[in-house]
């Protein structure tokens, strides 16, 4: 069956990005690129914007400048706050302007986000408090000094609160980014953003951070190549035996390189994968739940909607409900 169109939104989601010099440049770019515009083919569902504490020139890491005409203010109409890194010398104050701009938007039920060390802004105003918290693995430590109430994570690519989320550095903010996009409307909306910029549709938060590769085997330690082949083969059944054969390698030797690069077992990374293709299916098609489960090599009816309850703890029907309802409303 041919998928359905996605809905037009009525009213775009407000993101606004709190750039502090010197800005920089990825995290930012990595906000940008996802809430940015997709063009024709994508529905707009967010409007990207972005502020400074002091209008006008901001300064960037890269050598060039970013003029950026709008003040804090622009955060009392953002539906989300994100501040894409704090590029501050250890022990640096965050601006209290900056502080209490991002309390009085959480205050007031706005989303409050921190790539890399953007978290450091959010511990400051106090978010974290109490919270698990991601940030660049190599400024954790300092993170947990400088805010002992935090529970720094230093291993997961990102922590969604709900109301408050954080990522690790460089390529997790778009993770996390995709994240969001993927609970505000749905996994086949995020996932036509991730084809869009060429990159893998979803990466669980619980995954590592490759903080320290393996240093011991070559390049062919690397699991791309298996992961490409495994996600072009969802609708059939495919043992970690069959992995380890495909990658020359035993199956025991297999399972510890999917734990150390991506910090889960090689089942748990093919299950959370055919999840992610289930979500898709029930969003953007009206097929049976029977059908689903073939395409997505989870064999049955029965065993799909066992999988789905325990992964988002509802069924497969409740969910395809409450998308529609989100549609209608």
């Amino acid at each position: 069956m041919t998928p359905r169109s996605l809905p037009k939104s009525p009213a775009p989601h407000r993101v606004v990005a709190v750039l502090q010099p010197p800005q920089s440049t990825f995290p930012l770019s990595c906000a940008a690129e996802v809430f940015g515009d997709h063009g024709p083919a994508i529905p707009v569902r967010y409007a990207f914007e972005v502020c400074t504490e002091h209008p006008g020139p901001v300064r960037t890491q890269a050598g060039y400048d970013v003029l950026v005409t709008a003040g804090l203010d622009a955060l009392e109409r953002a539906d989300t706050v994100l501040v894409p890194g704090w590029q501050q010398p250890a022990g640096s104050e965050v601006p209290a302007a900056v502080v209490e701009a991002v309390r009085r938007a959480h205050g007031r039920g706005a989303r409050i986000v921190g790539i890399c060390s953007g978290a450091f802004v959010l511990a400051a105003a106090g978010l974290l408090d109490g919270r698990r918290a991601a940030t660049h693995w190599a400024r954790a430590a300092e993170l947990a000094t400088r805010f002992p109430l935090v529970r720094v994570d230093p291993g997961v690519l990102y922590v969604d609160h709900g109301d408050v989320a954080t990522s690790a550095g460089s390529a997790a903010g778009v993770d996390l980014c995709l994240h969001l996009v993927r609970e505000d409307h749905g996994a086949a909306y995020a996932l036509r953003i991730a084809r869009q910029m060429v990159m893998p549709p979803h990466r669980e938060g619980c995954q590592l951070q490759y903080a320290e590769l393996p240093t011991s085997g070559p390049v062919a330690d690397s699991l791309a190549p298996l992961l490409e082949w495994l996600s072009g083969r969802l609708d059939q059944p495919v043992s970690v035996a069959e992995m380890a054969l495909r990658s020359q390698v035993s199956a025991r030797t297999l399972t510890r390189r999917f734990t150390e690069q991506l910090g889960i077992s090689p089942g748990r990374w093919l299950l959370d994968r055919r999840i992610a293709a289930t979500r898709a299916l029930l969003e953007e098609t009206d097929l049976p739940v029977e059908t689903i489960a073939r395409r997505v090599g989870l064999s049955s009816a029965v065993n799909l909607r066992r999988r789905f309850h325990e992964a988002l703890r509802t069924t497969p029907a409740a969910y395809r409900r409450t998308f529609r309802a989100d549609e209608a409303g």
